[in-house]
């Protein structure tokens, strides 16, 4: 455990008190830093030759944030709130200094300094919402004494951080330091301060700018489908009101009661669980964190259609030269096109420069000839998802491959042991499941293979993080974990609508839940036709039958829905008659279908199969799963994950409703002996 002396330095310059903080990795609020902060300042106030303090970070960053280890445990003194309450008290000019990242309780030290200097590539930010939480120092009772009400809620309630020039602009933050004199700008910033004999304490500010209920009322109406179901984002709203009804101190008092609310409560443990689970991913149980990396400079990729050209995207945007292959000039111009268009579209919205568009397609090769491959050091199948052609793929690869070069394949459901039977070197080939839109999606399922080595694992999972992606390594099942999950639901989802549930009334439910599409809007925007063939189609299932008369989703205007020319859906009285029809067809007596069984019927089969997923070791950890649910498929990190969420429900409720509708699901589905045996015991998922 780190002491108060070992993270904080302290020298004076010209009269000036640098307290200089360095607690890696990323300077967290632990209790040693906040007492090493308060000590520094009292000593500095205390002392006549100092004039000033100027408060910065070693490292990488300013401060990142609370240490959320020590949410739940017994308070230990000087608190957050103490510490910042202190610094905006201090009889001298208190400037923070900050690089990197100044995030939540980051943010409010400093805005309880009487100061705030930047360099330009920082970043500020209050993202507790996104732990299920809101600031809980006078965050919220500050910031908007500052910045306004409308600025305020969209940094509390959004999260996300605001890059230095902006908080420039709307007043956070005083003044930008040039890159690589922070320290001195900031003792120069500090010294005029003192120099100009009154303090700007942020607390006795009035709130500028518009504050009527108006402006609440426009930010709630704008933000009322991506905030439904949060509790953290109606406390951050209700804090921020606040600011402008209430004093100060009382203002800071509902901000705490609001805090301690919701650090007890459901949302944000499961919030918090996620934020844990994404970092335990990493940590593979058979392959240490140590083991050496396969270089990656060059990355080929085969199939330049949808996926293909997303997957292109990542590594292109990383800096890593890409060589694409087709068959087809045709079918390559057009992939090309579609990347430059995508990145063309990122320039017209000021996302990324015309120049960074260039450097990005000049890293990409496309080619006709899968000989081009022969240098590059990981090569990814993006073809058709039909084992036979992937088997034939990876026989080419296989022969042009050079020796160590990672063969992966991009498949959605398929055996990764049979394809990598088709080459001599099993031990090279992996699963890389990117999610579609493969440029957008945060999820990378990692497959690994019987034989695949453990270099080429710990290779695959970091190169996961240098493209951006959230890397979580699964088993080979059919549908490995996300999809093979998501099957059982889609199964009872079709049976639900048969036996007398509408398919708009199964997706409300769903949209209800959090998740932000149902099953079959999620089958209309996929294409219903994903899979399916007219010559094998036997019309034994409404989809049959709406892809036999080309209704096979949205890019044909009409599939469950009805779609218009925007691709606005509204359900379709034609699908309802035909769904009546096969029922009475396969005698199905059709009845009325509650909400609550829509739930049970659904989502509890999935928390099943993911109890066998974690029986077959298909996944580590039920975290795992939770990650792979969270930034695969939408499920709203509020509610943690469907394992989490499983526990939170009870397990023994889980268990009631799958034996309650045993009859409906037949033989499509069995307890799993895990499952039954935590709800039995009291045990709980997540601690697997």
């Amino acid at each position: 455990m780190e002491t108060q002396e070992q993270v904080i330095a302290s020298a004076i310059h010209g009269g000036v008190a640098v307290l200089t903080v360095d607690s890696p990795p990323v300077n967290a609020l632990s209790a040693a830093v906040r007492g090493a902060i308060l000590k520094g300042v009292e000593v500095a106030e205390a002392d006549p030759a100092v004039r000033a303090v100027v408060l910065i970070c070693a490292g990488r960053t300013f401060f990142a944030g609370a240490d959320i280890t020590e949410f739940g445990r017994a308070p230990v003194s000087p608190s957050l709130p103490e510490l910042v309450d202190r610094i905006e008290a201090a009889t001298k000019p208190v400037v923070a200094a900050i690089h990197g990242t100044a995030l939540g309780g980051g943010l409010e030290i400093a805005l309880a300094c009487h100061g705030r200097i930047a360099v330009p590539s920082a970043k500020l930010g209050l993202p507790e919402v996104k732990l299920g939480l809101l600031p809980g120092a006078g965050g919220t009772q500050r910031l908007p004494r500052l910045v306004g009400v409308a600025r305020a809620l969209d940094m509390v309630v959004g999260g996300d951080p605001a890059p230095a020039g902006t908080a420039l602009e709307t007043g956070l933050i005083d003044r930008l330091a040039a890159e690589g004199s922070l320290r001195d700008d900031a003792i120069a910033l500090a010294l005029e301060m003192a120099g100009n004999g009154a303090l700007r304490r942020v607390s006795e500010l009035a709130v500028p700018g518009d504050t009527g209920a108006d402006v609440f009322q426009t930010f709630q109406a704008a933000n009322a489908r991506r905030t439904a179901g949060q509790d953290a984002a109606v406390a951050c709203v209700e804090a921020v009101r606040a600011a402008v009804e209430l004093p100060f101190a009382e203002g800071c008092r509902l901000e705490r009661a609001l805090f301690l609310k919701l650090v007890t409560g459901e949302q944000s443990a499961a919030l918090r669980h996620l934020f844990f689970a994404e970092r335990k991913a990493a940590d593979i149980p058979d392959v240490p964190r140590d083991t050496p990396l396969r270089p990656i400079g060059k990355v080929g990729i085969i199939g330049a259609g949808t996926m293909g050209g997303g997957i292109a995207m990542n590594f292109l945007n990383a800096g890593l030269p890409v060589t694409l292959v087709e068959m087809k000039a045709e079918a390559l111009d057009r992939g090309v096109a579609t990347i430059r268009k995508n990145y063309d579209a990122s320039a017209a919205k000021g996302r990324m420069t015309p120049e960074a568009v260039e450097a990005r397609m000049a890293l990409l090769t496309p080619v006709l000839d899968y000989d081009a491959l022969a240098e590059c050091d990981l090569i990814i199948e993006a073809v058709f998802e039909e084992m036979a052609v992937k088997q034939t793929v990876f026989a080419r690869i296989d022969a042009v491959a050079r020796p160590g070069a990672i063969l992966s394949t991009n498949t959605s459901y398929l055996d990764v042991n049979r394809i990598a039977a088709a080459t001599a070197r099993p031990q090279d080939v992996i699963g890389l499941h990117f999610f579609s839109p493969a440029n957008v999606m945060k999820l990378l399922e990692v497959v690994r293979g019987e034989a695949t080595a453990p270099d080429v694992i710990a290779t695959a999972m970091a190169l996961g993080k240098t493209i951006g992606k959230v890397a979580v390594l699964v088993g080979v099942a059919h549908g490995f974990v996300g999809n093979r999950m998501l099957a059982e639901r889609q199964r009872e989802a079709g049976k639900l609508i048969l036996e007398g549930a509408t398919p708009w009334q199964v997706d409300r439910v769903h949209q209800a839940f959090g998740l932000p599409m149902g099953p079959f809007q999620m089958a209309d925007l996929a294409g219903l036709d994903l899979g399916w063939s007219r010559e094998t189609s036997r019309g034994e299932t409404i989809r049959d039958r709406l892809c036999e008369i080309d209704r096979r989703g949205q890019k044909t205007g009409a599939g469950f829905y009805d779609y218009d020319a925007a691709r606005k859906a509204s359900p379709s009285p034609m699908v309802e008659k035909m769904i009546a029809d096969l029922a009475a067809e396969k005698g199905v007596v059709r009845r009325e279908v509650s909400d609550q069984e829509i739930i049970e019927r659904c989502l509890y089969p999935m928390v099943n199969e993911g109890a066998r997923i974690l029986e077959e070791k298909k996944a580590s950890r039920a975290s795992d799963i939770d990650v792979v649910w969270a930034y695969g498929y939408g499920w709203p990190r509020w509610r943690g994950g469907p394992m989490i969420w499983a526990d939170t429900i009870g397990l023994p409720t889980v268990v009631e409703g799958l034996r309650r509708h045993a009859e409906r699901f037949g033989a499509d589905l069995t307890i799993s002996p895990l499952l039954d045996r935590l709800a039995r015991e009291g045990g709980r998922l997540s601690e697997i």
